[in-house]
């Protein structure tokens, strides 16, 4: 049985997730562990290995997470291939991408710009089924913790089938990564990957 194992200790975002990527790509193996020091890394692991075919399993071994993923049989990866086909084609469909890198909207008075970011996002269902994604980095990962007022609309959003994705890196930065109450936790990859993807982008 082919298996491997890579160490990403101390490696910043997204570095685990290409490494962990190129050698899928290079060796295609059968079993694969990685080993990371924070969660945003496990998670973000966690989810490519589950978009490239993989059962995963997670261990905390001490302050460290070993990801192992166990790459699935034949039936089952057919059915993870059309539900990426499923996945391509309403991306085709909804191509606007929001990215919010604060807080606050605008420049001058914090307050005020928290009272326009929250009706911001309030007012983002009215894009309909054009709005794609909402990718919140830096400062704005603040907006998709349980406190955060905006939490409830954010969530609205990810309910009518938004994806809300939020910086992994970003959350650890400020200990907000056991607070987050939305969205799914991403890394540099998926982002660069939301802009190369998207038709228009909407930039906070």
């Amino acid at each position: 049985m082919s298996q491997i194992l890579i160490e990403c200790q101390g490696l910043p975002c997204p570095q685990p997730v290409l490494k962990c990527k190129q050698a899928i790509e290079e060796q295609a193996p059968v079993s694969i562990s990685i080993k990371v020091d924070n969660k945003a890394a496990q998670e973000n692991v966690s989810r490519f290995l589950s978009t490239k075919g993989y059962d995963t399993d997670v261990e905390i071994v001490g302050d460290e997470y070993v990801i192992t993923g166990l790459k699935k049989t034949e039936e089952a990866c057919l059915a993870c291939e059309e539900m990426s086909n499923a996945e391509l084609a309403e991306i085709d469909q909804q191509k606007i991408l929001v990215f919010i890198a604060s807080d606050v909207m605008g420049t001058g008075d914090d307050e005020l710009g928290k009272k326009l970011i929250y009706n911001f996002i309030l007012t983002l269902k009215e894009m309909g089924k054009d709005l794609w994604r909402v990718v919140m980095v830096n400062g704005g990962v603040k907006l998709a913790v349980a406190t955060s007022p905006c939490m409830e609309e954010l969530s609205k959003l990810e309910e009518a089938g938004v994806s809300v994705l939020v910086c992994g890196t970003c959350l650890e930065h400020f200990n907000l990564t056991e607070k987050k109450g939305v969205g799914t936790v991403t890394n540099m990859l998926d982002i660069v990957t939301s802009f190369q993807l998207a038709s228009k982008t909407i930039r906070v």
